[in-house]
């Protein structure tokens, strides 16, 4: 049996999670509720062709073959406030913008349209959801599900549920971005859920040392695709703190918040894996590896950071390097062939 969805709201985020959902195989009706008078056939007939244009785009990536197409898109409806939407909808994704006034009205509509049972997941980057399920009768079906821009392609969707949230009503929204090929993680009711949190910190880092004349911000870019994005597209940040050992951060934490500021104080957990001797590099850290484990997991870690890097033409092949390298660019002459093939 075919889940069926619907998605409140037709801008962007929208779009994207109604292409993701219908290349998963659900039907989606996606609405909608924006008064937009005279412009609202033309507003509608716009989403429909971004969302085919997103789908078209997994053609070319050779993710979709061109013949699924019309079938994926015949499961999509785009409509608007007036049309009826499934009563028997299995969920409900609310993905209005982010001002409460609106969230609220929206919150109000989707109840007085679906069961008393539907699950219903807001995509909100602002609000808590504790803070909406003031908004709605029964909270216990209520969640956040926080989907990462772009919506169509990211994987990653953030599961936020309120104390008063039914554990069925998180399975349940976990296995259905499960099938359509997302993964899921569970977080509690945060500001900034996990990755925005995260990068918010980072992004200002990068901002303060472009102020501070440390890099410009190409060469700070570069350095973060191709040193940082790519290790931890690997390792997490967690995982990576075991890999090193949690000295190594400890003591560079210290001494960053010596000449930096007491913003990279380290962690109270960090300070307390240190003293108790959870280092992680011996494998008793934020996760616990077997000691005989070690070696393989390592080993296994090493080949998928060299399929990362090789997939994005960061890897280089022996035979694709100078036969000879240059010594010293300030004065002593070049021993690399100069022009030609290096082969």
């Amino acid at each position: 049996m075919t889940a069926t969805v619907v998605v409140v709201g037709a801008g962007r985020m929208g779009q994207g999670i109604a292409a993701a959902l219908g290349f998963g195989r659900v039907d989606v009706t996606l609405v909608d509720l924006r008064d937009r008078g005279d412009g609202a056939e033309a507003y509608l007939t716009a989403a429909r062709a971004a969302i085919r244009l997103s789908l078209e785009r997994k053609i070319r990536f050779g993710l979709l073959a061109e013949s699924d197409l019309p079938g994926i898109l015949d499961r999509i409806r785009v409509v608007g406030p007036e049309v009826v939407v499934p009563a028997e909808a299995d969920l409900v994704f609310e993905a209005v913008p982010e001002v409460l006034d609106i969230k609220r009205a929206t919150l109000a509509w989707i109840e007085s349209a679906v069961g008393a049972d539907t699950p219903i997941a807001s995509t909100t980057s602002s609000f808590l959801v504790s803070r909406l399920a003031e908004f709605v009768a029964r909270p216990e079906r209520l969640l956040n599900a926080h989907w990462l821009n772009p919506a169509d392609l990211m994987p990653l969707v953030e599961v936020s549920p309120s104390a008063a949230t039914a554990p069925a009503v998180v399975e349940a929204t976990c296995d259905l971005l499960s099938a359509v090929g997302k993964t899921p993680v569970v977080c509690a009711a945060s500001p900034g859920y996990i990755v925005p949190r995260l990068q918010a910190l980072v992004m200002n880092e990068a901002a303060r040392m472009v102020e501070e004349g440390v890099a410009s911000a190409t060469e700070i870019d570069r350095a973060v695709r191709i040193g940082f994005g790519s290790r931890f597209a690997v390792l997490g940040l967690l995982e990576f703190i075991d890999w090193g050992g949690c000295d190594t951060l400890f003591h560079a934490s210290n001494y960053l918040r010596d000449e930096l500021g007491k913003r990279f104080e380290p962690a109270p957990l960090v300070q307390q894996n240190m003293a108790s001797g959870r280092r992680g590099d011996t494998g008793g850290g934020f996760y616990d590896i077997e000691p005989t484990a070690l070696n393989d997991y390592r080993a296994q870690r090493i080949a998928t950071f060299a399929r990362v890097l090789d997939a994005t033409g960061q890897l280089h092949r022996y035979d694709d390097l100078p036969r000879q390298t240059v010594r010293d660019a300030a004065g002593v002459p070049s021993t690399r062939p100069a022009g030609g093939s290096q082969n």
